[in-house]
């Protein structure tokens, strides 16, 4: 196979182009997804070690998140200057950068430039969240969920080897734990841009002289988007708020290293093992019910969370947080692709994506001291109120008769 160059000639549906790119994606999002899921599963754990107070244990994973939120832009500005592939080789150098800056952060005992590190994972990350809608870029509207959700499933990957590298290469360079472990974190990045260097998108029609696309104000005040954005930023502020303090929440229960590493491995299992069918549930009974599908099983999670401190009781609910956040957020994906036209696209999907992960900031920069003042429970219960206003929201959508794409 040998790489191939973008152009603006392409048809505009083209399903045969949509399944192979979905697919090379779907790769990539197994591999990129395990550069996140190291940090992640780590990132709170390194923290506590290196930082100077306790509460800011999760700073690091805050700060990953600021850096996805501040890339959403910047790479959609690349994907519509140079097209889809160049701004994703630009994350997978961010996600090379991450690796060895966490990694001498560890050896010099450094939490800023461990802080810096989580940063670029973020940048990376923002590249990531692309894919999606990259697969869905040339797919006619009734297989664009489902290319959808191909990327998506390619995170089962993710579930399985990031973990597994963390078991594996926590102590294989003592004392400094997770030393080698980020060292694998780069690896990742590199073959991830070999694998993106095969995807072939075409860049968005070109307007012709005196048109011009739709102001950014019509498009975000239609009734759709407003909804898709409210329930995409509610399922990823839920997903963060509780899988954030979840590792450290584990460790301070008095469980193992190992037993919060398989719990994000079962959570990111169900992030993106239910995408194998979530994109078929879509085109059956519609983004909105799946999405309010999604938020019940959101507030699950809490309410399994809140059951007890068992492993047992960590590792349900991270499995049930996965699936919520993949039902809740893919449903929204969705929805956003039927906002906009052909030429608005990366504008559009850029713009909602820096929507979204601005407020999972918030998620993000509460939870560590959330957790630490007040306990496990209090970072549950904060749940419910944000997942009842994003229900009434899609509840209200739904009943006033507009759930039927434009």
């Amino acid at each position: 196979m040998t790489a191939v160059t973008e152009g603006p000639d392409a048809p505009a549906f083209d399903d045969r182009l949509a399944r192979r790119n979905a697919l090379i994606l779907g790769v990539a999002q197994a591999l990129g997804n395990a550069n996140n899921v190291i940090l992640i599963g780590t990132g709170s754990i390194v923290g506590m070690t290196l930082a100077p107070e306790k509460a800011l244990a999760t700073l690091p994973l805050s700060v990953y998140v600021v850096g996805l939120w501040q890339g959403t832009l910047p790479m959609g500005m690349l994907a519509r200057r140079y097209g889809r592939r160049a701004a994703f080789q630009v994350g997978t150098a961010c996600g090379v950068l991450t690796g060895i800056l966490c990694c001498l952060a560890v050896l010099w005992g450094s939490f800023p430039l461990f802080t810096v590190g989580a940063f670029f994972t973020g940048f990376y990350a923002a590249a990531q969240q692309a894919y999606r809608f990259a697969a869905a870029d040339t797919a006619s509207p009734a297989f664009r969920p489902k290319a959808i959700s191909w990327v998506m499933a390619g995170g089962v990957g993710a579930a399985v080897l990031g973990p597994q590298i963390v078991i594996f290469t926590e102590g294989l360079w003592q004392p400094y734990t997770f030393a080698v472990t980020y060292l694998f974190q780069a690896a990742l990045a590199v073959v991830a841009a070999i694998v993106t260097s095969f995807v072939k998108i075409p860049r968005p029609p070109q307007l012709g002289q005196g048109q011009k696309g739709r102001p950014m104000k019509e498009i975000a005040t239609q009734p759709r988007f407003i909804v898709a954005v409210a329930c995409g930023a509610v399922s990823y502020f839920i997903m963060n708020l509780l899988m954030t303090s979840a590792p450290l929440a584990m460790i301070m229960c008095g469980h193992s290293i190992r037993d919060a590493s398989l719990g994000i491995q079962w959570h990111v299992l169900g992030m993106f093992a239910p995408s194998f069918f979530t994109g078929s549930l879509i085109s059956r009974f519609g983004a909105e019910r799946v999405t309010a599908v999604g938020l019940v099983l959101l507030a699950g999670s809490a309410v399994v969370d809140l059951s007890g401190i068992t492993v047992t009781h960590f590792w349900v609910g991270l499995a049930l947080l996965g699936v919520g956040w993949n039902f809740g957020f893919i449903g929204a994906t969705a929805m956003v692709t039927q906002c906009h036209r052909p030429e608005e696209r990366t504008q559009v999907q850029s713009f909602n994506d820096f929507l979204v992960f601005g407020c999972m900031v918030f998620s993000s920069f509460g939870s560590g001291s959330l957790l630490v003042l007040y306990g496990w429970s209090a970072v549950n219960q904060l749940a419910f109120p944000v997942i009842l206003a994003a229900g009434l929201l899609l509840a209200w959508f739904m009943f006033r008769g507009q759930a039927r794409p434009a």
